[in-house]
């Protein structure tokens, strides 16, 4: 998976939000609100092409967080990302 084109993370007035930029996202009008978490794992498949165990391994290296608790929520937040169209397989 990766993320699609146009879609970037900005701080506003202390959020981290996912916003569309570009002639690409001309017709996304939504805003998404990511916490610290999600906000780190934004960045991580910002780096190129990632899967879910790459995430994963990402998130319980940075966090002291269950390696099942981790992929649950990274699955979420995949779908949710999916969902809105933020990423593409």
């Amino acid at each position: 998976m990766r993320q699609k084109k146009g879609f970037v993370m900005r701080n506003v007035c202390g959020d981290n939000v996912i916003v569309g930029e570009g002639i690409e996202q001309i017709n996304f009008n939504k805003l998404l609100t990511l916490n610290d978490t999600a906000a780190f794992l934004w960045e991580e498949a910002g780096k190129g092409d990632f899967t879910v165990e790459s995430l994963v391994e990402a998130l319980t290296q940075q966090y002291d967080v269950d390696s099942d608790i981790a992929t649950a929520d990274v699955k979420r937040l995949i779908d949710k990302w999916l969902d809105m169209g933020l990423i593409e397989n």
